[in-house]
């Protein structure tokens, strides 16, 4: 499938995912339109992520490095502490040689912007308050229809719309993600203590929580908590004092400066579920696709949500680019991507489900590996994806 045939693609979702294959749709060629629930960027604006290496390195190949290094700050090195606040370990993170693909620590709603910024100012048409309700596949192409009773015929859909897919609703009626065990609690603080400094990331092996923190330029403190717990009810949500003295008996049980961080905190505290998708969920049928976490969402224990995602763009645009037709991208794309964001979920909810057990806490992050040469075939825009493994000679 070429971009020289005018396919037109929908993508449904314009966050991370949704906009990012938007961007990478757009740069081989194809006619892309993001159609955004929300009537603005605000979605999860209380929460941050850290954008690994891998990411970073998709976000090159998308030529979006400059709009997202715009905003958040970089993340050099990793620091643990034990519950008592000693420090176990303090290492460089990631690809720091190169500043492109230093790890980046950024507000959910602050990266939203930047990839919808870019997307519009190359020409990519973004529709916000356009809430799907109906995909119908038919002989000549795909229609989506949305709440406002507006309709968009294309040629192929992605569904990149969250956890709360609703075209994964439409594609695999009941498949849905579950808890993975732990309660995420995120939010903001004027000080940290300590000589730390910015480009450092801090994580506290605590008796009852896995607590980490990172200090913006401007001296903010952003800090998030994984606490064992049941999950909370459907939702979620965002208060100012309830989270937070919830929280703060279970981090004065350690001599760490967790509950210090917290007790200073600015603003809502922000709670969510950790939630993963099941192992071998249905992705793609007829002209619709699913990516990012509508597809394989993982417990955030490994940090790499965002960066699958960000990868998930450049492949997906890869195979369109460079397969004949829709079925045959889709079964190379699933093909490329499974094996590597499923064994992300496994290996996140394990450290989720195995954060606490009675004897000794689990580790608290996984650090991804060098990017290996699959990988990096993958991610090279100029390399072609293939529908199989090339021969050997």
């Amino acid at each position: 499938m070429s971009g020289t045939d005018a396919t037109r693609v929908l993508v449904i979702g314009g966050g991370i995912a949704g906009t990012a294959a938007a961007l990478g749709l757009h740069k081989a060629g194809f006619e892309v339109t993001v159609y955004e629930a929300h009537p603005d960027t605000a979605e999860d604006i209380g929460a941050f992520l850290t954008l690994a290496s891998n990411g970073m390195r998709a976000l090159a190949q998308l030529d979006a490095t400059d709009a997202v290094t715009a905003v958040g700050f970089p993340l050099t090195s990793l620091r643990l502490l034990d519950s008592d606040g000693t420090e176990l370990t303090h290492a460089p993170l990631g690809e720091v040689a190169d500043p492109g693909l230093r790890y980046r620590c950024l507000r959910r709603g602050e990266l939203n912007a930047a990839l919808q910024g870019e997307a519009v100012r190359r020409g990519v048409r973004l529709r916000h308050g356009a809430r799907l309700v109906a995909v119908t596949d038919g002989p000549h192409g795909v229609t989506a229809r949305f709440a406002d009773g507006s309709t968009a015929h294309a040629d192929l859909v992605v569904g990149a719309d969250g956890l709360s897919s609703t075209v994964r609703r439409i594609l695999t009626p009941g498949v849905r993600p579950g808890y993975a065990g732990q309660r995420v609690f995120y939010g903001y603080s004027g000080t940290a203590p300590g000589p730390n400094g910015t480009g450092v990331i801090t994580f506290v092996r605590g008796s009852e929580t896995t607590f980490g923190y990172a200090v913006a330029p401007d001296g903010q403190t952003y800090w998030f908590a994984r606490v064992s717990t049941e999950p909370l009810p459907v939702g979620g949500s965002a208060h100012p004092a309830p989270w937070r003295e919830d929280l703060l008996p279970l981090l004065r049980k350690d001599s760490a400066p967790a509950a210090d961080i917290v007790a200073a905190s600015q603003g809502p505290v922000m709670v969510v579920n950790a939630t993963e998708m099941p192992l071998g969920a249905v992705w793609h049928r007829g002209r619709v696709l699913l990516i990012g976490d509508a597809a394989h969402a993982a417990s955030p224990a490994t940090g790499q949500g965002a960066s699958m995602a960000l990868e998930d763009a450049v492949v997906l645009a890869k195979a369109l680019r460079d397969l004949p037709g829709a079925p045959a991208a889709f079964a190379a794309y699933e093909r490329h991507r499974r094996p590597r964001v499923e064994h992300n979920i496994t290996v996140s909810g394990g450290l989720s489900r195995g954060a606490r057990t009675p004897a000794r806490p689990g580790p608290v992050v996984a650090r991804p590996a060098e990017p290996d040469e699959t990988l990096l075939r993958q991610l090279d825009w100029e390399s072609r994806l293939f529908a199989a493994p090339p021969e050997q000679p």
